[in-house]
């Protein structure tokens, strides 16, 4: 498909289909990023995947004669289990769909739809799955890539190296051996859930249930412990009771008393839960099933700060990709910018930044058209979503502008696109205390998404900068924001 152009933004392509009726196509808002939709969205280089409670479809947005897929994950109809969490694992040549469940199971697919792997991370709900890597730097002696598991009040760690590892194991196995009709359904009912991917997981419970978190990346050990070999991260998390807390996360494992009895308590809690609904359904026949997965103990956090303000409440998190900085949406319609190493808050946008709108108002326009200003006006920015990307901002030097020069990373510069549903804007802003460089009216039933963190990107070349891109849900189509302003 022709890429066209307009204004802002380029047109890539269209995911209209009759598969997405299932999803809610076809519904005003369908796709609205609102705390009403039970869409979830993935985006890869090439591929979609939308989710709901219980299916996942896996379209290719470049290329409309792509086979599409569907992914109906087994799930357990007594305790309402249902998909919660997707993304994409990308490596060189591999490339799956991972998906959290609500009662804690990390499950991963291959494009044809086979489970690869199964397992249980921690009883409860996983919230979010992240993928991303921190190139060695200044501040960071080594490099690292990761997985990170967002539940509430607990966060866990999966190396990068341990999931590659993993799955090319599964598909050299795959390619190698003549799968009969019996060996093809095991795959399918059991996936890899007997080898368990090693990680690591901590309690961050302190401040309250969170309800987004994110490892900021690798940070100094305590003073008192400078001759530690062990690695120490940051966390960031968001929720209710606080809207920001940090901690320092140990890989050793001895646990805290809360620890201790979370890791006791929760599983004879569920176990006998479990117990007393056969009790009920008993008279259902019982479908064999594998004993529970025993769970790994929390390792050392320790808490760096909290912020509370009543009646404030964290809703979502977004890192910039060095991990140095993050976006957060509250409560009351505001975005703070977190500097992550500092610990502290170096910009709000609030509602007084909307009143931009009124300029675009004419006194000879009717007063009706004057109440929606006003209405989009005190709705700040509630329900926005959050992305770092980066921009060839004022960049008209005879280096750029030639066509023998490709942009490097020193070229670009960080900035983060907001979307704003209730008052139909996305608005770029220049890091970390520059001018708003770009607005774009846009449809209430849209969505702003950014391509997953590929692994082994970190030495890419020429650099890929990093992209956001608009869907329509109303028309299916999909855009790129340009990433070339003067």
């Amino acid at each position: 498909m022709s890429k066209r152009s307009h204004h802002h933004l380029t047109e890539l392509g269209c995911i209209a289909c009759e598969d997405l009726t299932e999803f809610g196509a076809g519904k005003e808002g369908w796709l609205a990023p609102d705390a009403g939709t039970t869409v979830l969205c993935a985006l890869d280089a090439h591929s979609l995947a939308i989710a709901n409670r219980s299916v996942v479809l896996i379209l290719g947005w470049s290329d409309s004669d792509e086979p599409r897929v569907k992914i109906r994950p087994e799930l357990s109809p007594i305790e309402a289990e249902r998909i919660t969490a997707i993304e994409w694992l990308v490596f060189d040549d591999i490339k799956v769909i991972a998906i959290g469940t609500s009662r804690g199971f990390l499950l991963m697919y291959s494009l044809r739809g086979d489970l690869i792997h199964r397992q249980m991370v921690y009883h409860g709900q996983i919230i979010k799955l992240r993928v991303r890597g921190t190139k060695k730097d200044l501040m960071q002696d080594i490099s690292s890539e990761d997985v990170c598991v967002v539940m509430p009040g607990v966060i866990a760690r999966f190396d990068g190296s341990d999931i590659r590892s993993m799955l090319q194991r599964w598909f050299q196995e795959t390619h190698s051996r003549f799968w009969d009709e019996k060996s093809n359904k095991d795959l399918e009912d059991d996936g890899n859930s007997d080898n368990r991917l090693p990680y690591q997981i901590w309690n961050v419970n302190k401040y309250g249930s969170c309800v987004d978190a994110a490892i900021t990346g690798i940070m100094p050990p305590p003073l008192m412990e400078l001759q530690s070999s062990q690695r120490y991260y940051c966390a960031v998390t968001i929720g209710d009771d606080a809207v920001i807390s940090a901690f320092r996360l140990s890989e050793d494992r001895k646990r805290s008393l809360v620890g201790v009895i979370l890791s006791k308590v929760m599983p004879v809690t569920f176990s006998t839960i479990a117990s007393f609904s056969k009790m009920i359904w008993r008279s259902e026949p019982t479908p064999t099933s594998k004993p529970e997965e025993k769970l790994q103990s929390f390792a050392r956090a320790s808490s760096l700060t909290c912020l509370k303000d009543y009646p404030r409440k964290g809703e979502k998190l977004t890192l910039s990709p060095s991990g140095t900085l993050a976006a957060i949406t509250d409560s009351l319609g505001r975005i703070l910018l977190l500097d992550t190493q500092a610990l502290v808050v170096v910009r709000i946008w609030k509602v007084s930044s909307a009143f931009i709108i009124l300029n675009s108002w004419e006194p000879t326009a009717p007063f009706s058209g004057l109440s929606s200003i006003f209405h989009a006006l005190f709705q700040g920015y509630r329900d926005a979503n959050c992305f770092f990307m980066e921009m060839l901002v004022n960049r008209d030097d005879k280096r750029a502008s030639s066509s023998y020069h490709v942009p490097g990373k020193s070229d670009y510069c960080l900035c983060l696109a907001i979307h704003a549903p209730r008052k139909g804007i996305i608005e770029v802003w220049q890091m970390r205390t520059g001018p708003r460089v770009l607005a774009i009216q846009c449809a209430k039933g849209c969505r702003l998404l950014q391509p997953t963190y590929r692994f082994g990107s970190l030495s890419d070349s020429p650099y890929v900068p990093l992209e956001v891109f608009l869907l329509n849900g109303d028309s299916g189509q999909l855009s790129v924001l340009n990433r070339f302003l003067n």
